[in-house]
């Protein structure tokens, strides 16, 4: 099992830091927690410029009414975008 990385911007070969992630995506889970909250997290892609190693992992961690989750992630520049999502208007549409 791999171990957790505090920072996904630090390289788990050398150590050096990653500027930005050369892609990013999200992932949004498919059971919400007992509050019916849906966990959206922001994944990234990154490259050492030190070493050439690749790797991804969790930029940021949002919950459906746009707060933020605890946890890594902290790394983040900037405000993040808030995403709502209404569950409700989704069972209309279907």
């Amino acid at each position: 099992m791999p171990r957790r990385r505090e920072d996904p911007f630090t390289c788990p070969e050398c150590g050096a830091k990653a500027l930005s992630p050369v892609r990013t995506w999200t992932l949004v889970s498919p059971i919400p927690d007992r509050y019916g909250r849906v966990t959206i997290t922001v994944m990234g892609a990154f490259v050492c410029s030190n070493c050439g190693k690749t790797w991804s992992g969790p930029i940021q961690k949002l919950k459906s009414e746009g707060e933020r989750v605890e946890g890594r992630g902290e790394g983040v520049r900037g405000e993040p975008e808030v995403i709502v999502i209404d569950v409700e208007e989704l069972k209309k549409e279907h």
